[in-house]
C-alpha cells in the first residue's frame, strides 16, 4: 500500500480528552509508527496528555501494556465489579443509592491509584530528553483560566503533578490541589487542543479524537495548514469504562482507523484498499445483472434502486459497489479488523454464502453478490 499523507514532513499530533477512550490513541499511535510517521510534537488533555507522555518516550510496548491491563480499580479507588454493574445498569437499586451518595459525599472518586500508576509508569527524563515538544492542557480553577503548559520547559518532579491534574475529570474525581493550586482536566475549557500547535507554528496536523466530555474550542486554521483527522467510526464506550476487554478492541479500532488515515483506504464499515477506476466499479455492477436482464435497464433501474435500498444519497460505481460490498459482508459476518482488496471482500463473502442463504429477508444487492436469482421490481 501506499501512503496518501507525506512521510517526509513531520507532524503535530493533537490528543483529544475521553478518560477510558484512550485506549484508541494507542493504536492509532502503533499505525503511525510502523507507517513512519515523523513525530515532531504532541499536545494533549487529560487521558491525552497521559497518552502524549508515553508517546513522548517511545515505548509503544509499555503503553499497550498499560491499557491492555487497565481496570477501574487501576484508575480509582473503587471495586472493579461494583463498577461494572455500575456503569452497566446491573447494580441493585440500594447499592447504586450507596455508591451515588458515597461519590457525592466524596466530592468524587479518590484517584490515587492513577496518581501511584503514574509515579511507576511515567518517566519524566525520558519526556525531556525526547526530541518531541510536549504541550499538557490544565485549567486553573481560582482564575477560571486553561494552561497551556510546555511540558519540556518545568523541572521534571513537576511532570508528574501536572500529568494528573490534567487527566482530573471533575466533578468525577476529587478536586486535587497541586503546587498549593486547583487544578483541573483542562478539557473543560479546551479538549482538543489544536490551537497551541497552531500557535507554535505547525503547518501539518494530525488530530486524534475519541469524542470525550468537554469543550471544543473553535480555533482558526491558516491556508498553509493542512489537518487530517483519525476518528472512531464505532462506539468506544463510556469515558468511565475502564475494562482491558473494551480498551483491547479499542486499540484495534485507533489502528485500522488511522491506517484508513494514512493509506485512503475505502470503507464505512471495513477497511478496503482500492485503487481502481469508475469503469471497473461499473463493470463489476454490470456483473451483477440478470442474464435475461438488459443492460439499459440495469444501469437505469436496478442500480439506483439498490443505492435507495443502502440510503447512499449522492452516489457513484465506485460507492455503489463498495457500499454493496460491505452491507453483505457484515451479513456474511466477515472479520472487519483486516485490510481487503473488493476482490478479497468479495472472495470471504462467496465462502461464506451458506451464513448468506440462512437469510431469511436477504436483500436483492446481497443475493446478486454471491449469483442468486432476484427480480427486478
Amino acid at each position: 500500500m501506499k501512503p496518501v499523507i507525506d512521510l517526509t514532513k513531520e507532524y503535530g499530533i493533537v490528543l483529544e480528552g475521553g478518560g477510558a477512550r484512550g485506549a484508541y490513541q494507542i493504536g492509532a499511535w502503533k499505525a503511525l509508527k510502523e507507517a513512519g510517521v515523523k513525530i515532531k510534537g504532541i499536545s494533549g488533555t487529560s487521558v491525552g496528555a497521559l497518552n502524549g507522555a508515553l508517546i513522548c518516550m517511545g515505548d509503544l510496548e509499555k503503553a499497550e501494556r498499560i491499557w491492555k491491563n487497565i481496570s477501574y480499580s487501576r484508575i480509582m479507588d473503587v471495586d472493579d465489579e461494583v463498577m461494572k454493574n455500575l456503569l452497566r445498569g446491573k447494580l441493585p437499586l440500594k447499592e447504586f443509592l450507596q455508591e451515588s451518595r458515597k461519590m457525592i459525599r466524596e466530592g468524587g472518586f479518590d484517584i490515587t491509584p492513577l496518581k501511584n500508576l503514574i509515579d511507576q509508569e511515567i518517566r519524566p527524563e525520558k519526556i525531556r530528553e525526547s526530541d518531541m515538544e510536549f504541550f499538557l492542557q490544565v485549567f486553573h480553577v481560582d482564575s477560571l483560566q486553561e494552561l497551556h503548559i510546555n511540558v519540556k520547559e518545568v523541572e521534571p518532579e513537576l511532570i508528574k503533578d501536572l500529568l494528573l491534574a490534567s487527566a482530573c475529570m471533575y466533578p468525577v474525581f476529587k478536586k486535587e490541589k497541586f503546587f498549593g493550586e486547583t487544578l483541573i482536566d483542562g478539557g473543560i475549557a479546551d479538549n482538543v487542543p489544536v490551537g497551541v500547535l497552531l500557535e507554535e507554528g505547525y503547518k501539518d496536523i494530525l488530530v486524534v479524537r475519541i469524542y470525550g466530555l468537554g469543550l471544543t474550542k473553535p480555533v482558526i486554521v491558516p491556508e498553509d495548514v493542512q489537518i487530517g483527522t483519525i476518528e472512531p467510526r464505532i462506539d468506544l464506550g463510556s469515558i468511565m469504562e475502564f475494562d482491558r476487554d473494551r480498551s483491547q478492541r479499542n486499540m484495534v479500532a485507533g489502528y485500522y482507523d488511522a491506517m484508513r488515515m494514512i493509506y485512503g483506504l475505502s470503507g464505512i464499515i471495513y477497511y478496503i484498499d482500492q485503487n481502481q477506476d469508475q469503469v471497473y466499479y461499473l463493470n463489476s455492477l454490470v456483473k451483477l445483472k440478470e442474464k435475461e436482464e438488459e443492460l439499459r435497464r440495469y444501469v437505469e433501474a436496478v442500480l439506483p434502486k439498490m443505492a435507495r435500498e443502502l440510503r447512499l444519497g449522492e452516489w457513484d460505481y465506485e460507492k455503489l459497489y463498495l457500499s454493496i460490498l460491505e452491507a453483505t459482508a457484515k451479513l456474511a459476518r466477515i472479520p472487519k479488523y483486516r485490510i481487503y482488496t473488493a476482490e478479497e471482500l468479495l472472495e470471504e463473502i462467496r465462502k461464506n454464502k451458506e451464513i448468506l442463504e440462512e437469510e431469511d429477508d436477504l436483500p436483492d444487492f446481497a443475493r446478486r453478490l454471491i449469483g442468486e436469482e432476484a427480480p427486478v421490481k
